[in-house]
């Protein structure tokens, strides 16, 4: 048998274990990293640079397009970009989202089963709008900077809709972890021997660290966050597909000009491809991913199919994390000359 490593060796691999599963949040100095990086004196000297830079860049795109919806929709678009970039590279968000793309097309073979008995209803209802002319009209007269920013509301509803309903999502994982549950978290972690070892000792059961702090919720409800968002792309970017590709072949020019009562604008070198078409598209696909957004967090069966396999590695995580905390408390008390608190004194 190899020799057991040292409880400091097996804590520090237990920390990069949460990194590569997607929890810096869970590790003491990721929780300080980020609480370092929301400083107001970091955070708002940024965001004004960045706001003030994108309103001149705005404003020369609305003037140079006579398109003034350009402004709002290019601040709007780089703050949130900036806000992205910041939570990646300042509060350590880089692990998040590596293991929640990772996670995400890691499973497609789950997640095509899903995803085919949504899109036959969403299409069969969304293709009715496209064969629509006033949608046509509608989509086709918005200039470049209000379609923008409709795709943005799009967006922004479906994302405050997740942050709504993904909490409580957050709020049944750690619900129900036992020590039958512990043990077979940490099946395969570091942590695997310690957790035998706790549950059978005298001391307080380590299920008593279920509770989590509020990065950790934030942590885990991020981590949501970005493989719903990545399912919900990918939705929205196969029925972008879809459109372009039945409006090339079935949508003549002589009838996309009678609906939107204009020439159309041809894309060169692309032959049946026009503006109006990608326009239409572009909506249509929007308005799917919010109603897709809408419909794998509401329905029972969506939800349970979506979130299972990922809610189940949360779990697995949090029941590591019991362990872990229970740990560094003992070390700590050791430390400071304490009674060990997994003794309960009685060492």
């Amino acid at each position: 048998m190899h020799p057991r490593p040292p409880e400091s060796a097996r804590l520090d691999a237990t920390e990069r274990w949460f990194a590569a599963h997607g929890l810096p949040y869970f590790v003491a100095s990721g929780r300080a990293r980020a609480r370092r990086a929301l400083r107001p004196a970091r955070v708002v000297p940024r965001l004004v640079l960045v706001v003030a830079a994108a309103a001149l860049v705005g404003v020369a795109l609305a003037w140079l397009g006579s398109d003034n919806a350009l402004a709002p929709a290019t601040v709007l678009t780089a703050a949130g970009a900036a806000v992205a970039t910041y939570a990646v590279v300042a509060l350590g968000a880089r692990p998040m989202v590596t293991w929640a793309v990772g996670r995400t097309f890691g499973s497609l073979r789950q997640l095509l089963p899903t995803v085919t008995r949504a899109l036959p209803l969403l299409l069969v209802f969304v293709t009715f709008l496209f064969i629509n002319a006033e949608v046509w009209q509608m989509a086709a007269s918005l200039p470049t900077g209000f379609l923008w920013l409709t795709v943005l509301l799009f967006g922004a509803m479906a994302v405050a809709f997740l942050l709504v309903r993904l909490p409580e999502e957050v709020d049944r994982v750690d619900d129900h972890v036992d020590e039958a549950l512990l043990l077979q978290a940490c099946r395969g972690t570091p942590l695997e021997a310690d957790a035998q070892r706790l549950v059978e000792d005298d001391g307080p059961p380590p299920t008593r660290h279920t509770e989590l702090t509020r990065f950790e919720r934030w942590n885990l409800l991020l981590v949501l966050l970005v493989v719903q968002g990545v399912q919900v792309l990918v939705v929205a970017a196969t029925v972008f597909a879809f459109f372009v590709l039945f409006g090339v072949l079935t949508m003549r020019p002589e009838v996309a000009e009678a609906w939107t009562a204009d020439p159309v604008t041809s894309v060169p070198g692309l032959p049946g491809l026009s503006a109006e078409l990608l326009a239409v598209s572009v909506f249509l696909a929007a308005f799917s991913g919010l109603y897709f957004t809408v419909v794998a967090v509401t329905d029972d069966t969506f939800r349970g199919q979506f979130f299972s396999g990922v809610l189940g590695e949360l779990e697995r995580a949090i029941g590591v994390r019991a362990v872990y905390v229970e740990l560094l408390e003992r070390r700590e008390a050791e430390r400071a000359g304490a009674p060990d608190p997994g003794l309960d004194g009685r060492g």
